[in-house]
């Protein structure tokens, strides 16, 4: 299967469970509206930053695929639900909950990533990925749960920003043959905008001082920037249903680093909701999906190397040297091997979106399968 995606997606796991307890630690110097502008701004403006400097050295590796007009309707919706309205439900949750609990909660992402990808794009989904995010789900209640029918306040704020977010991974699978890097400049630096003059024009708030200041976009440099990045690199190599289960392991990461930050007590909670977690993590990370599988026609223009999957003229204007980028047309071929569905295996089973292989997860691309 794809380590390069694994990888990556695990990267990004890493830098977001992290960020959360050091982002609740701003809470108490600034609203939570000013701390998600201040978070993403960091980000958008840490990774304008790194554009100026790929280009400055124009290193050829970093070549990627430029947005398109037609990419704008996903930007826009990746912007307004992720930049926006993701960062400050987050917030919001984290100044009504412990650190611990709200990043064991965060892994409703993933639940929320796979129910819209099935939902609405019309995905399929198996048994084990719906199994596994149902230990999830009890994982999550175990955390809410404060007994007499009550439900921890900052909860469902959390988990609205869970959905803003399973919102967005669908949005940027469609976008994910584009520079990954532009992609999250443009929505930090938009969504951190809106939010920092939300707080400052309707809220009335003060700029904290400049330390905290640049805290917050050091956090949200490596937290929301690199860990975006390296999320739309995993969707293009796994597709949004695998890159979000792997992406779970952010809360558990948030959870350790909180435990020490905060010294989180209710750590037989905490290890029972793990344990779910655990379970539903794992039985998303140990699929396979093996078949044999026609690939149709197609042209389209992304990062690529010359693999089973490339095989193409080059015309006098196209780049040299590997990896590239450049408008390629794929033939059809027909072939059996591992695989997940990246950009190039989101393929039906029968022509009508349903598997009849309950074992098989795949979205809607162009693609379809040998029988």
């Amino acid at each position: 299967m794809n380590r390069t995606g694994l990888v990556l997606a695990l990267l990004s796991a890493v830098l977001f469970g992290a960020s959360t307890p050091f982002a609740k630690l701003l809470l108490g110097d600034m609203s939570a509206q000013m701390a998600a502008g201040l978070l993403y701004l960091g980000s958008g403006l840490g990774l304008a930053v790194v554009l100026g400097a790929r280009a400055a050295l124009r290193l050829p590796s970093h070549d990627e695929a430029p947005l398109t007009r037609a990419d704008l309707p996903c930007l826009l919706g990746v912007i307004a639900t992720s930049g926006v309205a993701g960062p400050l439900l987050l917030m919001a949750g984290l100044a009504r909950s412990d650190a611990a609990s709200a990043s064991l909660l965060l892994n409703m992402e993933s639940i929320a990533t796979l129910l819209i990808a099935w939902v609405v794009f019309r995905e399929n989904v198996d048994r084990r990925l719906l199994v596994g995010a149902a230990c999830i789900v009890l994982g999550a209640g175990v955390l809410s749960w404060q007994g007499h029918a009550a439900v921890a306040p900052g909860a469902l704020y959390i988990i609205a920003a869970c959905v803003c977010w399973g919102i967005d991974n669908n949005l940027s699978g469609r976008l994910s043959a584009a520079d990954p890097v532009r992609i999250a400049m443009l929505k930090g630096v938009v969504a951190g905008s809106v939010n920092l003059c939300a707080a400052l024009v309707l809220q009335h708030a003060r700029m904290p001082g400049a330390a905290v200041v640049a805290a917050a976009g050091g956090i949200g440099f490596l937290g929301y920037g690199v860990s975006l990045v390296a999320f739309m690199l995993g969707l293009r190599h796994l597709g949004a249903a695998r890159t979000g289960a792997y992406f779970a392991l952010a809360p558990f990461i948030g959870a350790v680093v909180s435990v020490v930050l905060f010294h989180a007590h209710d750590l037989g909670r905490l290890a029972v909701a793990g344990a779910f977690m655990a379970v539903g993590l794992w039985l998303h990370l140990s699929e396979r999906h093996d078949h044999e599988h026609e690939h149709t026609v197609m042209a389209h223009t992304h990062r690529h190397v010359h693999d089973e999957h490339h095989q193409h003229e080059h015309g006098p204007d196209d780049p040299v040297g590997e990896p590239h980028t450049h408008h390629h047309v794929h033939t059809r071929l027909v072939h059996s091997h591992p695989h997940y569905p990246d950009l190039h295996h989101r393929h039906d089973h029968d022509g009508d979106g349903h598997s009849h292989d309950p074992d098989h997860t795949h979205g809607p691309d162009g693609h379809t399968h040998a029988a």
